[in-house]
């Protein structure tokens, strides 16, 4: 492992400043200061060249992460009167509307992404973008847009995460919009999925409220295809958007398998998340591993285990019957025997690894390369224990004699999601239930009906969000008439020059064909020496000056610690999200990956003084350097030493 000019270690094999080396020992090679300094001019010179990070590339929401990161560090200013904090969340909620829900929940396939890696850890993304969301919330910031209305209706059946983004964007839009939803409330699964202590339901409904404030009508309790026919909204709306997620849960394949004390992942949380189910009684097995089951068993754990309940009180009866169980007294609670088991090894389950560290310590026992092969039943039909056998590493081959029993009192099964489509037209699904889709997310051959979300493929929330989006243009073309347009390569919502020149009064003049610099790189009617490929290129860490960045431990947000000791009956949020501080030193170890952020190497470390800084009255972000092409030799420092890999050598051959 290296050292850089600070005498910090890195993780690669060339994070230093020297980005060159001697090509050998052979006889007449150049050393490297001489190829820089004596040999090295070209026709080239330098062009700024924007490109989406890897983080906004791997986020199925396309966020402009970077954007939001560089507001929260003070680098990317506001004009007028519009505090940084407000400019922060106008910037992330262009994406994504619930900043505060997935800065806590959302499994953050940015942080995966992150070039940051290859110096020594990812930028805590999440927890900024919790910050901006919380702040956002105590602040009172409200969706402030004008969109003429066109006079057009769209009816969405759904109102969770993938519904609501797009009723949003459909009112930036201009289009009236009904949200159809068949529970009493808003959210989907982030409402009835994902449990309270992890998102705080004061925080998700008041992300819901400032959404519905923008004009959102929603039909509460009804439920398309049952209460309202597919016919009255194919009559009534001039376009229907199908949203329903997939919050029906896969029983277990295996005999016995429909016992009456087995039951999905997905119905035992919504039970828990609607105050109905208040306690377990026996032991509990969760066959699964991802996120889901991590949430079963982490729910059975505090809620514990109450012995010699009635009938009418057993789980399953207040999951499948819509019965609510009495309110508790703590005190006649003990703490819940839970068992999760997967196939795969503990160590690759696909559950967030923080989600297994907590379940650990707050007592779930967790078992790999186990798969059931029978659920055993009593003479009246309940499950008493479940068959498993043991796999190999691999997860799927069985080991032959190696089936045993344990017994059970509740078996959870959270090995994936179907789609509750009761009195909706077959027609629109495909043969595993699911809606097909196509690149704009429209039905294929039902012109005027579009789909989002979980309905397509159960992914992650961010994706249905990042669908919402898609599919919100979609519905928008088809409204006015309009071909649908061809969806960008890299389709993310990423950094804009002449947004940004337009925002501070900087936009290039009229173009007057009789200037003398006409023709010139002075000319004030273009552009210059700008290339824009956010669109269709994603900057690698390869081309990044890593050398540049020193070594900063990254920031995690503190957790409140929940143990084998105190897990039964707590139901606080654990996370501890950043204070301003926090989040700005957090986001100040962002690369910038593919932008300016404006730390000067190139205009030090030109030796002829070609770089210079753009006048404070002419620059802002993307526009801080220029360079005098009547100076510039081609010796390409300036490229060799940006951090963030905005300038390229172009602009010659």
């Amino acid at each position: 492992m290296q050292k850089n000019p600070y005498g910090q270690n890195y993780k690669g094999d060339n994070h230093t400043f020297r980005m060159f080396k001697d090509e050998g020992d052979d006889q007449g090679s150049v050393p490297w200061n001489q190829k820089i300094f004596q040999n090295d001019e070209s026709h080239k010179c330098p062009t700024y060249v924007s490109q989406t990070p890897p983080c906004q590339g791997s986020c199925p929401s396309g966020h402009n992460i970077r954007g939001w990161l560089d507001i929260v560090r003070g680098m990317e200013k506001p004009s007028g009167d519009l505090s940084w904090q407000e400019y922060a969340f106008r910037r992330s909620t262009d994406a994504n509307p619930f900043p505060s829900v997935m800065g806590r929940v959302c499994p953050a396939p940015c942080e995966d992404g992150c070039n940051r890696n290859e110096v020594e850890d990812t930028v805590g993304i999440n927890a900024v973008e919790q910050f901006i969301g919380d702040t956002a919330k105590e602040e009172g910031y409200k969706f402030e847009f004008e969109a003429k209305d066109t006079g057009k209706k769209v009816a969405i059946i759904g109102g969770g995460c993938g519904g609501l983004t797009a009723a949003l964007q459909l009112r930036k839009q201009g289009h009236s919009v009904t949200v159809f939803e068949k529970y009493d409330q808003l959210g989907g699964m982030m409402m009835y999925g994902i449990p309270d202590y992890r998102v705080p339901r004061d925080v998700l409904k008041h992300e819901i409220d400032r959404i519905i404030e923008t004009g959102v009508e929603t039909k509460m309790n009804t439920k398309v295809g049952v209460d309202v026919s597919m016919e009255e909204l194919e009559k009534d709306y001039d376009a229907v958007l199908f949203a329903i997620g997939a919050m029906s849960g896969r029983s277990l394949p295996i005999p016995g398998g429909e016992a009456a004390n087995c039951v999905s992942g997905v119905a035992f949380l919504e039970a828990y998340n609607q105050g109905r189910l208040k306690h377990i009684t026996g032991k509990v097995i969760c066959i699964g591993g991802g996120d889901t089951s991590i949430d079963v068993v982490s729910v059975a754990r505090r809620l514990g285990n109450i012995e010699n309940i009635a009938e009418k009180d057993r789980p399953e009866r207040v999951i499948f019957d819509d019965t609510a169980h009495d309110v508790v007294d703590t005190s006649k609670r003990l703490g819940a025997d839970v068992l999760l088991t997967t196939r795969s090894t503990v160590e690759n389950m696909p559950a967030a690894q923080e989600e297994i560290d907590d379940a650990n310590r707050e007592g779930v026992e967790i078992q790999g390369q186990l798969q059931p092969v029978e659920v055993v039943t009593d003479g009246n039909g309940r499950a008493v224990a479940l068959r498993m056998i043991r796999l190999e590493e691999d997860g799927s081959t069985p080991i032959e004699g190696s089936e045993f029993d344990i017994e059970c009192e509740l078996i959870v099964s959270a090995i994936g999601q179907g789609v509750d489509a009761e009195g909706m037209d077959d027609s629109f699904f495909n043969e595993r239930g699911f809606i097909d889709a196509d690149k704009n997310f429209q039905i294929p051959n039902k012109p005027g009906f579009f789909v989002c979300g979980d309905v397509v493929r159960p992914h992650l929330l961010t994706t249905a969000i990042g669908q919402a989006g898609i599919v919100a243009d979609s519905i928008d073309d088809y409204l006015a008439g309009n071909n649908q347009k061809a969806r960008n390569k890299v389709d993310v919502h990423y950094f804009d020059l002449m947004d940004k020149l337009n925002e501070w009064d900087l936009a290039p003049t009229e173009y007057d064909k009789g200037a003398l610099a006409a023709a010139t790189d002075s000319a004030e009617y273009a552009v210059h020496n700008y290339e824009d490929r956010s669109f269709a290129s994603i900057i690698p860490h390869t081309e990044l000056f890593l050398g540049h960045f020193d070594n900063e431990e990254r920031n995690a947000r503190n957790h409140k610690t929940v143990d084998v000791d105190n897990v039964l009956g707590n139901f606080e949020e654990r996370l501890i999200g950043y204070n301003e501080e926090e989040a700005k030193a957090e986001a100040g170890r962002c690369m910038s990956c593919g932008l300016c952020f404006e730390c000067d190497n190139c205009v030090m470390y030109c030796p002829q003084d070609a770089v210079f800084k753009v006048k404070k009255d002419q620059a802002t972000l993307g526009r801080y350097v220029d360079t005098d092409y009547s100076k510039c030799i081609g010796c390409h420092i300036c490229a060799d030493v940006c951090p963030t890999g905005y300038i390229q050598m172009g602009l010659g051959e």
